[in-house]
């Protein structure tokens, strides 16, 4: 049996920290899901169609990874897709509070489900899609923190040069 992986979230922007836990993610898994959310609940600087336009063509390099869109319940969307891990990044410990609340909760919906916690390399740890947002949004330096069409996306969205 192929265990399928699922990592989640808004992706607004994707960044290299994202991609990081990708690349590690296809080591560990043979087949792994990018699961860009429709994000009802935020108002997001990216489109659905951009952010995945954007992941897909930042994803390309791994055929074992597949970028799909979800709405709803991340089980309802793991029991469609026949996914049993969850991969989620924790940079310290506010974050591993939160998502070990998820995690339990997800697992009372969805026994048997498991959620693997990585840590973003270093370089990334303390990189974040909303401080990425904000920095460009006030004109500051995101190279080094996206990949280049994230980052023409960004440009372009923001009207910059």
């Amino acid at each position: 049996m192929t265990t399928t992986a699922i990592f989640p979230g808004t992706f607004d922007p994707l960044t290299l920290g994202h991609l990081d836990l990708l690349a590690r993610s296809a080591g560990l898994f043979p087949r792994v899901l990018l699961a860009v959310a429709r994000a009802h609940h935020k108002q997001t600087l990216f489109t659905l169609d951009e952010r995945l336009a954007l992941a897909r063509e930042a994803c390309a390099a791994w055929p074992q990874i597949e970028v799909l869109t979800f709405d709803g319940l991340l089980t309802a969307f793991m029991r469609t897709h026949g996914a049993s891990v969850v991969v989620r990044g924790v940079r310290g410990v506010v974050d591993f509070d939160y998502e070990s609340q998820l995690a339990g909760m997800n697992r009372q919906l969805l026994p048997g489900m498991e959620t693997v916690f990585l840590l973003p390399d270093d370089v990334q740890r303390h990189t974040s899609s909303t401080l990425v947002r904000e920095i460009a949004k006030l004109g500051g330096e995101v190279a080094h923190l996206v990949p280049p069409a994230v980052l023409a996306a960004l440009h372009a969205k923001l009207g910059k040069a």
